[in-house]
This record gives C-alpha cells, sequence and structure tokens, in this order.
C-alpha cells in the first residue's frame, strides 16, 4: 500500500462569510443540497448515519436522504436493523453530508422519531417495485450464508406477486432527524477552513457562531 501521510490538496473553489448563511439551517441546507444536485454530483442525498449501541459503541452506515422541510431530514430503514435498534434504546443521532467535489461538508446532530404509518406507507407505495420487493425479503443487519440464498427469495417474491400489490413490511419504518445543532463547513486555503454553527437555544432559536478551523 502507498504511504498516505503526504496525500492532501488544497481547498480552493469557495469561501463562506456569516453574511452569505441563512438565518435557518434548515434552509440553509436545502439551499446547498440545491446546488449538490444541479452540479450533477453523484449521490447528492447520501448521508452516514451514525448510532449509538447500548454499550456506548458507535456505528455509522450510508442511507439516502428521502425528504427535509423545517421539520427535520427524514430516512426509511428496516426497523429490525441495527441501527433502528440502536435508535430504540439512544435516539441521540448524528447525520453527515460528503460533498467532497464541492468541498463541503454539513453535520447534524439531533434526535430520531419513528415515522407514523401513513407516511410510511406512503412513500412505500412511490418506491420501484424491485425495491419494494428487496425490503420485503431482507431482514436487515441479519446474517444470511451465501448471496445466492438471498437471490432465491427475490425471485420466489418477485413470482408471488407478479399480478399484484407488495405489502408494507411488518418491520419497514422511517425516522424524521429533528436537529439541534447543524453545521456548515466549506474548504479552505491552508486548511484555514469556513466553519459555522447553528445552535438551537433554550428559547428555540437558532444561534450561529463561526468556529476555528
Amino acid at each position: 500500500m502507498k504511504d498516505v501521510t503526504d496525500l492532501r490538496r488544497e481547498y480552493t473553489k469557495d469561501g463562506l462569510s456569516l453574511e452569505q448563511l441563512n438565518d435557518n439551517p434548515i434552509s440553509q441546507f436545502e439551499n446547498w443540497l440545491q446546488q449538490a444536485i444541479d452540479s450533477g454530483l453523484s449521490d447528492p442525498t447520501a448521508m452516514t448515519v451514525a448510532t449509538v449501541d447500548e454499550s456506548g459503541q458507535p456505528s455509522q452506515r450510508i442511507v439516502l436522504l428521502k425528504k427535509v422541510d423545517q421539520r427535520g431530514f427524514v430516512f426509511f430503514t428496516d426497523l429490525g436493523s441495527k441501527k433502528a435498534g440502536d435508535l430504540k434504546q439512544n435516539n441521540k443521532i448524528s447525520l453527515h453530508f460528503p460533498w467532497h467535489p464541492l468541498e463541503r461538508q454539513v453535520k447534524i446532530c439531533g434526535t430520531a422519531t419513528k415515522l407514523p404509518i401513513a407516511e410510511v406507507a406512503a412513500y412505500f407505495a412511490s418506491r420501484p417495485k424491485d425495491s419494494q420487493l428487496a425490503a420485503l425479503i431482507s431482514n436487515q443487519s441479519q446474517p444470511i450464508s451465501t448471496r445466492q440464498m438471498l437471490m432465491n427469495k427475490f425471485k420466489e417474491a418477485k413470482e408471488k406477486f407478479k399480478q399484484g400489490e407488495v405489502p408494507l413490511p411488518d418491520l419497514w419504518g422511517g425516522f424524521r432527524v429533528v436537529p439541534h445543532e447543524v453545521e456548515f463547513w466549506q474548504g479552505g486555503e491552508h486548511r484555514l477552513h469556513d466553519r459555522f454553527q447553528y445552535r438551537l437555544s433554550s428559547n428555540n432559536e437558532w444561534e450561529i457562531q463561526r468556529l476555528m478551523p
């Protein structure tokens, strides 16, 4: 393996000032997300989701953001998965969007609450049928001996529901992440990055401060 010690680059695309920021972090996030989409960035809605289990061990995985509005950030998952299990006993969560080609990152800290079944069912019905079938047959995070076993289950389900609608799996659901802290990071020359942190105050107002890089 090549020595990675000297692998680095300068960040020169843009800067970020307080005057450029929206007073509301979700509105600011929506602006940056739209710019990431417009830039043609691959998987602009991909985010790292970090949870903590009952022993205090953090765990991360990549999940797609499916909705964002003033209520928070929404993603869907198998409720039997590790992430859902972690959130059941500790609903504190962190999200991270790594938009490297734009030299930007967004970090979100908050709490996760389960979505109502009506919202889950509406989104599930909008998914491609093959994606619905995959959710139906996969017990997420559980061991399986071979990929062929998984594919056999998928083919059986595809044949079974060839003519009908795929039912909503019992353990399929979603979460809304309600933020209390959001940080926007813009790369800067000489590692002098621009970082701004929004924090929700005790009177439920957003306060913004610049952080050292």
